[in-house]
């Protein structure tokens, strides 16, 4: 019966609580090891007897202190796992590792167990999965079909079943690209939510590492438990604390337009995209279709200058005492950066920050970006006939990621038109993992892609509570601060989060406030009056004198009473504002206005054709 059994974490949990013993699931994560017979998924496994004792010392059943108890991962081998050799495939570079990796550990604090380190494209310089000299990874699906890079063991752990989550890194999308190979999530996080401690660098600036799992919510999971600040990383950062939000009701989300997409002559992965974003409008996104052009030209920058120089630097001693121990693509990779100088990297600083420039308003203008995870599909025998082309294409829309400080989620959608899988990634700007999350969960159940190779069921999904943590507070919008509404990014740059739809109790009036560049709402109480739609926002306690250092009068914050019963804090408007104001206490709603007042505009221009 075990070996049927789901090792995602809520499934795992659930056995777990009936008294399944943790022994027994690693033992079997040790047999789906075995029974996969793929000697290219891991390069070093953990003493099975070891492995066992850590299970066996995890006491009672606790998934509260211990969120991740019982759960089998593994790590990517240029992350240090105490007592195993790090390699970052390359023999001649190993070390033995004295200590866990910073997020290593505080994932076992959490009451995971590791059972071995994985196969990477080496030095994780790659998005295919196959510069090893070890025997490379079999993707999971179609061993034709390269397993993606460089986390390439990992990806393919979790899609085979043997664990529940693994960790990567991540520079140009290597916990990304092994994901939509694969048929699962890749989650890839701001950067410095995760150390870096105990980690090789690839591009130390710009790396982080990653998480695979077959859900969101197992990767999100993963990803609370190691988001902790370590204050020897010199590159962490004091980011909130991750908490998945419940999903806002409009979300703008922008697309590369049509005329700048790149799939390569791949038909089938264009239309697989267009299903995507017919599925994210179904969940709540307004498509926004922006010139891709300068994230292109960012990306291609990630092997140039400065950032090739980073590279560099970590084989710089081995590539000139021993430059055969380096295979040899990797070495072709890197070796330009010896004649690179110290204006070769200014000048692509320089170049970085006027394209940065040039997306900040695309940025600025929606709430997530979504992308394909990959532009088309590559064999085992495409990269052997060309080994650097093919790499350089999987990372259309992976390579200009962390240069633009941006967090990521691939998650795996509804299957191309021939059976291959379907992925995109969404992402959002730097500590909003959380909301990309929020919709990525609700993308995942709604599409139902096979979770990998295991055939498993997506476990259904429990809804976050909305309420507020304790280190927020409860805001109430009812105009442009809205989801989808143009200054609801006042509220999400400062972290806020969604929590829920609420309408005031029937003692309120709405006005359409007079000039302004944005059209604002006044929210006014009144003996007579009605309920009105709101939305309820959770924003850090210690942001909130930077919102409301921005709100202009006649608005002001008071507390407004609900229609359950409840109170919460929220914008009012003084009473002698609204004596010109529109009254549109009518519609119930600022949105609900808005779309009357559309439909109404629209009317009137087919009115004056019909006349013309």
């Amino acid at each position: 019966m075990l070996r049927n059994q789901s090792f995602n974490i809520a499934p795992l949990h659930e056995a777990y609580a009936g008294g399944l013993p943790p022994q027994a699931v690693i033992t079997e994560a040790y047999r789906r090891q075995q029974a996969v017979g793929d000697p290219g998924i891991f390069l070093h496994l953990v003493d099975r007897e070891t492995a066992l004792a850590e299970a066996a010392a995890l006491g009672p059943f606790d998934p509260v202190e211990k969120p991740l108890w019982g759960i089998p991962f593994a790590v990517k081998d240029n992350i240090d796992l105490a007592g195993c050799p790090t390699t970052a495939a390359c023999p001649d570079f190993t070390y033995q590792a004295d200590a866990d990796a910073f997020a290593v550990a505080a994932l076992r604090r959490a009451g995971a167990i590791p059972i071995g380190k994985t196969n990477l494209d080496q030095f994780a310089t790659g998005l295919v999965g196959v510069r090893t000299p070890y025997p490379a990874p079999l993707n999971a699906l179609d061993p034709a079909i390269v397993p993606g890079g460089s986390s390439a063991g990992s990806a393919v752990a979790v899609a085979q079943g043997i664990v529940s989550f693994a960790l990567g890194t991540d520079t140009a999308g290597s916990g990304r690209v092994p994901a939509a190979l694969n048929g699962i999530v890749g989650l890839k996080p701001s950067l410095g939510a995760l150390s870096n401690s105990g980690v090789l660098p690839a591009c130390r600036t710009l790396d982080t590492l990653s998480v695979f799992a077959l859900s969101v919510d197992d990767a999100f999971a993963a990803f609370r438990c190691a988001a902790l600040y370590d204050p020897e990383d010199p590159y962490g950062r004091r980011l909130p604390a991750p908490v998945l939000p419940c999903l806002a009701p409009k979300i703008r989300i922008g697309v590369p337009c049509e005329k700048t997409r790149r799939f390569f002559t791949d038909a089938v992965q264009a239309a697989a995209f267009q299903d995507s974003l017919e599925d994210l409008a179904a969940l709540g996104g307004e498509i926004v279709e922006i010139d891709f052009t300068p994230f292109y030209d960012i990306a291609a920058m990630l092997y140039e200058g400065a950032w090739l120089a980073e590279r560099y630097t970590v084989i710089e001693d081995l590539l000139q005492r021993a430059p055969d121990a380096i295979h040899p693509v990797t070495r072709q990779v890197i070796e330009p950066a010896k004649n690179l100088s110290a204006a070769d990297a200014f000048r692509g600083f320089y170049r970085l920050q006027a394209l940065k420039r040039r997306v900040e308003p695309l940025l600025a203008d929606v709430d997530q970006l979504a992308v394909p995870t990959i532009p088309t599909f590559y064999s085992v025998a495409d990269l052997a006939a060309d080994p650097l082309g093919p790499n350089a294409r999987l990372g259309t829309y992976t390579n200009f990621v962390n240069l633009l400080d941006l967090c990521a989620l691939a998650v795996p959608v509804r299957a191309r038109s021939d059976g291959r899988p379907g992925s995109i990634t969404l992402l959002g700007p730097a500590g909003h993992d959380g909301s990309l999350a929020a919709l990525g969960r609700r993308l995942q159940q709604r599409c139902q892609a096979p979770l990998g190779a295991t055939g498993w069921l997506l476990p259904p999904m429990t809804e976050p509570t909305p309420a507020p943590a304790a280190d927020e507070i409860a805001l109430a919008v009812v105009g442009a601060h809205m989801s989808g509404l143009p200054l609801n990014h006042e509220l999400t740059r400062l972290g806020a989060r969604f929590l829920r739809r609420v309408r005031t109790a029937p003692a309120y009036r709405l006005f359409s406030l007079p000039g302004g560049t944005v059209a604002r709402p006044g929210l006014l109480r009144d003996t007579v009056g009605a309920a009105i739609d709101l939305e309820v926002w959770a924003l850090p306690k210690t942001r909130f004198g930077d919102f409301i250092d921005g709100i202009p009068r006649p608005l002001g914050i008071g507390t407004l009473e609900l229609e359950d019963g409840g109170a919460v804090k929220g914008f009012l408007c003084e009473a002698t504002a609204t004596a010109d104001a529109e009254d549109v206490t009518r519609f119930g709603g600022w949105r609900a206005f808005l779309n009357a007042q559309t439909h109404s505009q629209q009317a009137s221009k087919e009115s004056d054709h019909e006349t013309a």
